[in-house]
Parts: structure tokens; C-alpha cells; sequence
């Protein structure tokens, strides 16, 4: 490929893939996607191309369209619930004071609600179609005659599209998000009384109707179907800290623009055969998600161990992931 020729595609390849991402819910996808992008951009006749950013974007959205129909089987056969790859990086300065006092505005900013795992999980009940009109249109806010053109159709339904798809996720959105320093202010307490096995902090701490979604893929042991409600979520949790014991090191991070946690394995940890055959030699074992709402509690807790969705996570503090 030629100088010029990577000159005019790189300053748009960041961009390509939050596009992608926010279709396809991960990131080696993403990227797959942006690459075939690429390859269509070599063979087409620049002179015909009047915006290259519009036109990147228009065919990656049909890519993620193709991607997304073939992939509707395989995640029809998915085990358990299906949760997108999470994107972690470094917490901003903020994070170091609940506060917020003496941080760079700028490191206050948290990513766009499009790139939340609970909203991105939503975005599985929609129609490949639906979609790729919402995430081009109200996200990136792609005219309706470029998303027809993608979606190989005419610009009354590719409106008609966005439309069912915005009234889907409107009538199902998840709560607000609090503010990222009493988001980690409530999950610091959330894990210090898990840890505790204080189960007066842990209500408090949590709504009446939480849900808690699992992401194992049928890789490793995780709940099958999502649970709901503090009692039978509290329940599972304690489960899962008394298999672990002090095995697992939680490390705070940002995780789609949330206060997340990763949990690692503590080095030269020995334990029985049975927890060994657990963490099957990975060294991070999930990252967790909380929900917290504006009221200060947890609405929902993610929870992402498949391995496959987990072995291209960067070390936390490395800054790398996707705005």
C-alpha cells in the first residue's frame, strides 16, 4: 500500500472502528471490519468519492451488516447470556479523589452512553438492520440516503429502521449513569462489603430489581440466565467469593466509560486442584461492570469471564481502548 494511500485512510480509522465497535460489541470484530474497509477503499475510484469520511462509514456499516446477519445464529446458540467484549483502560486522574478536586477537566469525561455494556447488550434485541440505521444515524449521525445506501435500501425505511430501533431502546434504556466519582465511591463500598460479607451494606447498596448478567460462552462456569432481584443476586455473589477466596486481586479501571473493576489471579497464588482447574491458568479471570444509578446504587452488575473476551485485555494501566 502506498504512502499517500495510508496518509489519507489512517486519519479516519479511529473513527471506523468506534463504528464498528458499537455494532458489532467487539473489538477484534471491530477491527476485522475497518480492515475489509480498508481493502474497499484501495479498490475504489477516488474520484467518484466526494467525503471519505461518509463513505468509509457508510461501508463499514454494511460490513457490520453482513457480520452481524451471519452472526445472529451463532449468538442464537450462544451459552448463557451474551455480553460485548468490555474495553479497559486507564481510570482518569479524577479516580485518584472522590471529589474530583485538582483533576484536569478533561480526564473527567466519560465515554458517551452508546459505548455501555448494558446498552450495547440492549442493542442484541434489535435487527442486524435496525441496528446499523440507529448506530450510523442517531450515534454518528449519518443522513438517511448514506444509511440506505448501506443497507441496500430506500430512505423511508432506512428511517423507518432507526425509528423502530430508537422507540425499542427508549421504552428499555437502562437508568442514567451517576457521575464517575460516586460510581467508584459505591463500588469500593459494593466490593469492601462482598469481601466483608456484610449483607446490611450489600442491600443498601443495591436496587430492589438488580440484575446481574454473566458472560462465560460456555468456556468457563457463569450463570446461565441473568438474575434479578438482591436476595438470589446477593446469594450468587457470596457464592463466587467463597470459591475464590483471596485468590483474586480486583484492580479498578475504566471499562466502557464506567468505574469497572478486573479481576486478576494474585501471582504465586497455590490453591486446591479444583480452583486451579477453575482459572484453568488465566491470569485475569472477568471484569465487572456496576450499574450505578443516580441514586447511588447498583441497577445492574455485568459480568464478563468467557476467556475469549478477555485475552486481548490490555494491563490497566497502559491507557490504551476505544473513546
Amino acid at each position: 500500500m502506498g504512502t499517500v494511500e495510508v496518509d489519507e485512510f489512517t486519519p479516519h480509522r479511529e473513527h471506523l472502528v468506534r463504528v464498528a465497535y458499537r455494532m458489532l460489541g467487539s473489538l477484534a470484530d471491530a477491527e476485522d471490519a475497518v480492515q475489509e474497509a480498508w481493502l474497499r477503499w484501495q479498490r475504489a475510484d477516488r474520484s467518484d468519492i466526494v467525503d471519505p469520511r461518509a463513505w468509509l462509514t457508510r461501508v463499514t456499516g454494511r460490513i457490520c451488516l453482513d457480520v452481524l446477519r451471519s452472526a445472529r445464529v451463532t449468538r442464537e446458540a450462544y451459552v448463557g447470556p451474551w455480553l460485548p467484549e468490555p474495553l479497559v483502560e486507564r481510570l482518569p486522574a479524577e479516580s485518584a479523589s472522590a471529589s474530583g478536586a485538582g483533576a484536569d477537566p478533561a480526564d473527567i469525561a466519560v465515554l458517551d452512553d452508546t459505548v455501555r455494556i448494558a446498552l450495547l447488550h440492549l442493542l442484541e434485541r434489535l435487527t442486524p438492520e435496525q441496528r446499523v440505521a440507529f448506530v450510523l444515524h442517531d450515534v454518528f449521525g449519518i443522513p438517511f440516503d448514506g444509511i440506505a445506501s448501506a443497507l441496500g435500501t430506500k430512505v423511508d425505511t432506512a428511517r423507518q429502521l432507526a425509528s423502530r430501533a430508537r422507540r425499542l431502546l427508549h421504552s428499555s434504556a437502562p437508568p442514567p449513569l451517576a457521575p464517575l466519582p460516586e460510581q467508584r465511591a459505591t463500588v469500593e463500598a459494593f466490593f469492601e462489603a462482598c469481601q466483608g460479607g456484610d449483607l446490611a451494606r450489600l442491600t443498601s447498596l443495591l436496587a430492589p430489581d438488580v440484575e446481574f448478567h454473566s458472560d462465560g460462552g460456555g468456556k468457563v462456569r457463569a450463570a446461565l440466565r441473568p438474575i434479578v432481584g438482591i436476595e438470589k443476586v446477593i446469594r450468587f455473589l457470596l457464592g463466587i467469593l467463597e470459591q475464590a477466596g483471596n485468590a483474586v486481586v480486583p484492580e479498578p479501571a475504566l471499562v466502557n466509560g464506567q468505574y469497572g473493576v478486573v479481576l486478576r489471579l494474585r501471582p504465586n497464588y497455590s490453591a486446591d486442584a479444583e480452583y486451579r482447574a477453575w482459572v484453568a491458568g488465566r491470569e485475569t479471570l472477568g471484569v465487572v461492570v456496576p450499574d450505578v444509578s443516580a441514586d447511588g446504587r447498583i441497577s445492574r452488575i455485568s459480568f464478563v469471564v468467557n476467556p475469549e473476551k478477555l485475552r486481548h485485555l490490555p494491563p490497566v494501566d497502559d491507557g490504551s481502548g476505544v473513546s
